[in-house]
């Protein structure tokens, strides 16, 4: 019963807290990552997965991680969603990593277009004194790519067997 709230928790406020701290501080932090990796392999230990099914699941994550880091040498996206993106994988394994990819680039997509119009906008007061809000605002600035990362992981997580070994 323990393991099958776990499942049916953690991984979702995991995610919610990443997109939550990426849009208010712009970062994503290390420990949620990790706590991310440490919840896959106590999970894993946990329901019995196989011994090939976690060297998949770390294949997919590897193989994130990899591109992800690439990604981030170039400047195209940050640490924190490189880090986040590996671990999401880590869950998802291959069987679900294209489709992962695949929401988490049109919510991405869908995000910028929304902040560049948001940014044409001259703020409010009320919300000028957000430090936050500003953040989000300011020409040029980041895109909270956590947010769509975390959102695509929401809408794949449900198909996966993660919540399928639940009857869910």
């Amino acid at each position: 019963m323990l393991t099958d709230a776990i499942r049916l928790l953690l991984f979702p406020a995991l995610m919610a807290f990443a997109a939550s701290s990426d849009l208010l501080t712009m970062t994503i932090s290390n420990r949620l990552s990790l706590a991310l990796v440490a919840s896959f392999a106590l999970l894993a230990l946990v329901t019995g997965m196989s011994l090939h099914d976690i060297a998949t699941h770390l294949g997919a994550g590897a193989l994130v991680l990899v591109i992800a880091f690439g990604c981030f040498t170039q400047g195209w996206i940050g640490g924190g969603d490189a880090k986040l993106a590996a671990a999401t994988a880590l869950w998802f394994g291959f069987d679900y990593l294209l489709q992962y990819l695949t929401y988490a680039s049109l919510f991405g997509g869908v995000l910028t277009l929304l902040l560049i119009q948001f940014r044409l906008f001259p703020l409010p007061a009320v919300l000028a004194r957000q430090a936050w809000i500003m953040r989000l605002h300011e020409k040029g600035g980041g895109i909270p790519y956590g947010i769509a990362l975390a959102a695509a992981a929401l809408a794949v997580y449900p198909q996966t067997g993660w919540l399928a070994a639940l009857g869910a």
